[in-house]
């Protein structure tokens, strides 16, 4: 037997006695609504990864991984950044720092406090005094009321003002916010009387207030010999309660009685200060512009005239620059109505706006800046009981010369640039 059979027929018998592998368990047949998650997940990625393009390696940061990984924890910190918003859709605020220190924060509450009695305590004063009537506080109103029928005359014959209110730290703390300075170019003889004539009339005329109005501005020390009386509105001195807070100042009225009482005191060293541009040249003091309203105003110089008073101009850098206006040229809609209501009411209301209290960007808070107020060259007056038309022109011109002359001479020291002048109206 040959040994290539006996091997095959052995191969087939144990092919024959062995036992039979067991049939392989059928799997579920797969669905096509039912494709593996798994699978169209890593597809995704992949169709991702070959459409999108490669990711930029970051450049390493010179300043070595721990600077790296500050900024990283600033930025989880911050939270997303809203983009830049366009200009005229939104405004932005700007925060004072929490580190101000004390005197600062004083500065900016006593200047706000001025402003809202400036534009408040007269009709809250009224509110109550009508209060007290209503509820028939007899007792308070009546004797009040008698009183101030027999005072009705103070405000034309002096005032009355009391230095203690004058000297109130609240009052420094104003003049130190701005701040505020009187700068003198000339002597004057304390054996006459003097009206200055101040200018710009600005907003709130906080210049004039600073420097003749309290006891911490450099006047005594420059014009020792000398009694300076604010000249504001008369209907000022018509709301009771607030004319004894705003005389126990200084301010008197600006009637042509008042002006008369001041400078016809004998002696000399009287000074009547006037804001000769008055309510009309507010609505003008836009910061930039130096508009005054003097052309038609020749009253004060006809004083001057009979009473035998010296005139000096007198101009407040920077009194223009404290508060911001709405744009109201002259023949909007806006002017018209504001000058409609100032013939009407005897005064302007410029809508004018600055910073707030904790933030920068809107309020009622004058800016922080300088006031420097010029005391010019006084001009000789003799005295005529009756003066011409053509003696009052004269004076007049010499004034509104020296009054240029003097804004000329000293606005480059105070950032006016060269090309700026004095525009009368």
């Amino acid at each position: 037997m040959r040994p290539g059979r006996a091997s095959c027929s052995g191969a087939r018998a144990r092919l024959i006695g062995s036992p039979q592998p067991r049939p392989r368990r059928a799997l579920p047949p797969k669905t096509k609504s039912s494709p593996c998650p798994l699978r169209r997940h890593h597809r995704h990625r992949l169709l991702l990864f070959l459409l999108l393009p490669a990711p930029r390696v970051p450049a390493r940061d010179p300043l070595g991984p721990r600077t790296c990984r500050r900024r990283c924890r600033a930025a989880r910190c911050q939270g997303p950044q809203s983009a830049p918003s366009s200009p005229g859709r939104a405004m932005k605020l700007e925060f004072a720092p929490l580190n101000i220190p004390l005197a600062r924060r004083l500065q900016t509450a006593a200047v706000f406090q001025w402003v809202l009695s400036f534009l408040l305590l007269a009709e809250v004063c009224i509110g109550i005094l009508l209060l007290l009537i209503l509820y028939n506080y007899w007792f308070l109103y009546i004797p009040y009321l008698t009183w101030l029928y027999f005072d009705w005359r103070t405000p034309e014959q002096g005032g009355r003002r009391s230095n203690w209110v004058r000297s109130w730290a609240v009052w420094k703390h104003f003049n130190d916010y701005f701040p505020i300075h009187l700068i003198k170019t000339s002597d004057l003889d304390p054996s006459h009387n003097y009206i200055f004539g101040f200018h710009p009339h600005g907003v709130l005329v906080a210049g004039a207030f600073g420097n003749f109005c309290t006891n911490y501005s450099d006047f005594k020390k420059l014009y020792p010999d000398f009694t300076a009386y604010l000249h504001v509105l008369p209907i000022w001195f018509r709301c009771p309660l607030f004319r004894e807070y705003l005389m126990s100042s200084g301010p008197v009225s600006v009637s042509k009685k008042s002006l008369c009482y001041v400078l016809s005191k004998e002696g000399g060293g009287n000074i009547s200060v006037i804001v000769l541009g008055g309510a009309e040249e507010s609505l003008d003091a836009h910061p930039g512009k130096f508009t005054l309203f003097i052309r038609r105003r020749k009253g004060f110089v006809k004083i001057a005239l009979t009473q035998g008073a010296y005139l000096v101009p007198v101009f407040s850098f920077g009194e223009n620059e404290l508060f911001k206006q709405v744009s109201n040229p002259e023949g909007s809609l806006l002017r018209t109505v504001q000058d409609k209501l100032q013939k009407i009411m005897g005064f302007a209301l410029p809508l004018f706006h600055a910073r707030g209290i904790f933030q920068y960007s809107f309020g009622l808070v004058p800016y922080r800046k300088p006031i420097h107020t010029v005391v010019g060259h006084p001009i000789p007056v003799h005295q005529t009981l009756n003066p011409t038309p053509e003696q009052v022109e004269e004076l007049h011109q010499t004034y509104m010369e020296e009054l240029r002359k003097l804004f000329e001479e000293h606005k480059g020291k105070y950032g006016i640039p060269e090309h700026h002048t004095l525009v009368f109206r």
